[in-house]
């Protein structure tokens, strides 16, 4: 892949793409849900939703809320707005969505994706990435880190298979200073 590859937060002008992506990865699983309904999952959380561009692509998406643990959005009813911003404290957040244009797959976009939303859930203070595997997707996600929860998810909610998965989110890493050579700034007291 030649071109650059940009995350950048979710835009307005990003909703055809984004709609037409998911229509493509989940309309044979019977598990579309059309525009209004993507449009209020990314609107109860902003900060949380990005897509992948690379060129001038929108290649792939990533739709992401706060949810609790062991709870997932209704497919079939879009999400309520929170009343107070309070109302979705950082724990659990949800990886709702995340797909790639299909003739970008296998190139390392997905990773990106779920890099930078990892990112986001540490800076926000999450503990854990919940996601629903369909498809036969949990292979890719047990792959990633993600452990399954049978028994969550009812078998009609999401199709045949789906499974309720989670990972904790790593803390940041530490840097450790390294040993001065030159001995330590005097204090204040020391010049005086």
């Amino acid at each position: 892949m030649t071109d650059p590859v940009r995350v950048r937060p979710l835009a307005d002008g990003d909703w055809d793409a984004v709609v037409t992506l998911e229509r493509d990865a989940y309309t044979g699983l019977g598990l579309s849900e059309g525009r209004a309904a993507l449009q209020s999952r990314a609107a109860v959380s902003p900060d949380t939703c990005f897509v992948v561009d690379v060129g001038a692509r929108t290649a792939g998406y990533v739709l992401a809320l706060p949810y609790p643990p062991h709870r997932y959005p209704d497919l079939a009813r879009p999400e309520e707005p929170p009343g107070e911003p309070s109302a979705l404290p950082p724990g659990n957040l949800h990886l709702h969505d995340i797909v790639v244009a299909p003739g970008l797959r296998r190139q390392g976009l997905a990773r990106h994706l779920l890099h930078h939303l990892t990112g986001t859930a540490r800076a926000r203070g999450d503990q854990r990435i919940s996601l629903v595997a369909v498809g036969g997707t949990e292979p890719f996600w047990s792959a990633r880190g993600f452990v399954p929860e049978p028994g969550v998810v009812p078998g009609d909610a999401y199709g045949g298979g789906a499974v309720y998965m989670s990972k904790p989110v790593a803390a940041a890493r530490q840097t450790r200073a390294r040993p001065s050579l030159s001995p330590p700034a005097p204090t204040l007291r020391e010049v005086s």
